[in-house]
């Protein structure tokens, strides 16, 4: 058997790894590490879970130099907040036990601790791209010293449109780093990075060339929209732990909320929630505190949790590469597993297409609960709820979700869109009393007497160009004659 000691990596690392029941290393880490601590630009191809995080983390933790402060010497790029702090808790133990530095930064949380780290010096910076760009512009992080770069998942860098993003950061850096790449493929985008920034690289390619779909159960599923809820409740009631896709923060709000009034233990992940709401619901997923996590495609990026006996794409995904990632939730390591594609009549060409385009085939029908694969299932019941609800309702604030029915030129009464010197913008309306117009109903925009509301609208004695008015009074397209003015619908309401 081969040891981690047999690689060059330290004594004292062994240990570390021991100590956390990590005694032989993956294939991606026998073929990466010799060749990463030789200074070797290496581009890799390995799947997520194949254990890439060491295969990178221990030869940098051996071989970067001691940092300046706001002067990193290591970057990892990494295209999630979720990704970046997996990376992050995995290298810091072992820094701490060889006396380095490590540290994160990604969007969505205060600058302040951010700050303070890199002015501590950091040997070895995880980052997402966005808020380090934002951070290098600020002066906090300069690049010239960085010697060693790792792009992980390059391939997702380059589905979330991070190309650009990260050749402005790669440019930054020292002219003669060391740069080693990893991704699930190697395709035309990958091939820029290599050819534009390393020397030399040594290909490795670690486990099957694609995302394999054959390892699982497909059901295509034809329903009305009005029923996905309910058969997604009864389709995790079956299997138990499970991922639900949808399209949007909206709708991933939406279908929570529905699934657990349906008795569904749930979690929502999307990128309108706060850094600790994210955490939060990951924790509960991968601690068995709830059943299913519904996500967008974006905030479930690099989701490696064990034992997901299902998905569910509730929205259709964008292409047969998106099906195959979200589908890659389950059936991993050898397990068991199934899809269900919850479809709609119009939607059934578009996945036929998919379904060629993945390289399977599979007949559309009915929903039928007795052809699914029998489970051995915890049920876990909604907890009752902790948040308050202006907590619920800023949340739902976030995804652009307002609980109710989706409707563009609807309105409403804005009983909080008003104050004495200005419309509130968001909710579409007010009036000098705080009971502003928010639409006025079927008719769009409204206008009435008194109503300050209207997006332009701020002082008193001009006219909205949105059809509010002053208290002259004339009427707004379709407008009643009410107290508040309306404002511009938001078309997150």
């Amino acid at each position: 058997m081969t040891s981690f000691s047999d690689l060059g990596v330290d004594v004292a690392l062994e240990e570390i790894l021991a100590s956390q029941n990590i005694v032989e290393p993956f294939e991606v880490q026998v073929e990466a590490i010799p060749l990463i601590l030789d200074g070797v630009d290496v581009a890799c191809r390995a799947p997520t879970g194949s254990g890439k995080t060491l295969a990178f983390g221990l030869p940098l933790l051996q071989t970067v130099p001691i940092a300046e402060p706001n002067r990193p010497t290591a970057l990892i790029l990494s295209p999630t907040r979720e990704l970046a702090e997996q990376i992050f808790k995995v290298l810091k133990p072992l820094c701490r036990r060889m006396d380095r530095t490590v540290g994160v930064v990604y969007g969505g949380v205060s600058y302040k601790n951010q700050y303070r780290a890199l002015e501590r010096g950091l040997d070895i910076l995880v980052a997402c791209p966005g808020r380090l760009l934002d951070l290098m512009e600020r002066g906090a992080v300069v690049l010239r010293d960085t010697v060693s770069v790792v792009v992980d998942e390059a391939d997702r860098m380059a589905d979330m449109g991070f190309m650009e993003p990260v050749c402005d950061i790669l440019d930054r850096c020292s002219e003669d780093a060391h740069t080693v790449l990893f991704s699930a493929t190697l395709d035309d985008d990958i091939g820029e990075l290599v050819d534009r920034y390393q020397k030399d690289p040594v290909f490795l390619e670690i486990g099957d060339a694609d995302i394999s779909v054959t390892d699982m159960e497909h059901f295509f599923w034809l329903m009305p929209n009005s029923k996905k809820v309910s058969i997604s409740a009864e389709i995790i009631r079956k299997c138990g732990r499970s991922v639900v896709f949808c399209r949007t923060r909206l709708g991933v709000e939406r279908v929570a909320d529905e699934l657990e009034e349906d008795g569904i233990g749930v979690r929502a992940l999307h990128g309108g929630l706060s850094q600790r709401q994210r955490d939060r619901a990951m924790a509960s997923f991968v601690h068995g505190e709830c059943m299913t996590l519904v996500a967008t495609d974006v905030a479930a990026r690099g989701l490696d949790v064990e034992g997901v006996n299902a998905v569910i794409h509730y929205d259709p995904p964008e292409n047969g590469k998106a099906y195959k990632h979200r589908s890659g939730r389950t059936a991993r390591g050898g397990s068991s597993g199934i899809v269900v594609a919850l479809i709609q009549k119009p939607q059934k060409k578009m996945y036929s297409r998919l379904q060629r385009d993945v390289g399977i085939n599979f007949d559309f029908t009915p929903p039928d609960f007795g052809a699914l694969p029998q489970f051995e299932v915890e049920y876990i019941p909604p907890e009752p709820r902790r948040t308050t609800k202006k907590q619920r309702e800023q949340r739902r604030k976030n995804s652009g979700y307002d609980g109710r029915p989706s409707n563009r030129f609807g309105g409403g009464q804005g009983r909080r869109s008003g104050t004495k010197s200005q419309s509130n913008r968001r909710d579409g309306g007010g009036g000098r009393g705080g009971r502003g117009g928010g639409g006025g109903g079927r008719g769009g925009r409204s206008g009435g007497r008194g109503g300050q509301g209207g997006r332009q609208q701020w002082n008193r004695g001009s006219s909205s160009r949105d059809g509010s008015s002053n208290r002259g009074g004339h009427k707004g397209r379709q407008g009643g004659r009410g107290r508040g003015g309306g404002g511009r619908q938001n078309r997150n309401n």
